[in-house]
């Protein structure tokens, strides 16, 4: 039986290598963000619809996040139709990756995946987490975002605890070995559960 993990968590909680550690364990892994970057790179399946509502947010035939961002910033409807145009397209990527991946447990990496409403899709969701402190800590360092910034993102998000009582599966990336530990035993949980 084909079983469906979601995996998710918010910004600098360790998700994306938590991710690498499901695919160093064999399980194939789509992720929601390389996806969008697929759609949104020149050629990519939003580049049209988006030039069509946005023009201006297209920069040598490709989506630009930056501009993305200011067409936003400028017209409060614009995410929702962003949204509208992004989210099909994203959705029909995650289903072709899923058919050309027919094997044991696959995992999906989706940061919104509560806040989408898409956790119906999956057999069991994983959430990761840490203390909120090094949450801000980890994401400060990277130097791409202020604090305001990060602000502005946790409060789009459903709040960590939240996600973490919804889940199926909660793994603290508080270190590397203890993160690949508990991936470890989720694979053995989720493997007992296929086969009950």
């Amino acid at each position: 039986m084909r079983f469906r993990l979601g995996l998710t968590g918010s910004i600098g909680m360790g998700k994306s290598q938590t991710a690498a550690f499901f695919a160093e364990a064999g399980c194939p892994v789509w992720d929601a963000d390389a996806a969008v970057h697929r759609l949104y790179g020149s050629g990519g399946a939003a580049v049209g619809p988006i030039a069509a509502e946005f023009p201006q947010a297209i920069v040598e035939k490709a989506v630009s996040r930056e501009a993305l961002r200011g067409v936003i910033a400028a017209d409060a409807g614009a995410l929702k139709r962003i949204e509208a145009i992004v989210h099909p397209l994203v959705r029909a990527d995650r289903a072709a990756f899923d058919e050309g991946h027919p094997e044991a447990i696959g995992v999906f990496d989706i940061p919104l995946l509560y806040e989408t409403g898409s956790e119906a899709e999956f057999d069991a969701v994983a959430c990761v987490t840490i203390p909120e402190e090094i949450q801000r800590e980890r994401v400060l360092a990277r130097g791409t975002m202020s604090a305001a910034d990060l602000d502005r993102i946790l409060a789009r998000q459903m709040p960590n605890a939240e996600k973490c009582a919804r889940a199926d599966y909660v793994i603290t990336t508080d270190t590397l070995d203890h993160a690949r530990a508990q991936v470890q035993d989720v694979l053995k949980d989720i493997e007992r559960r296929r086969h009950a």
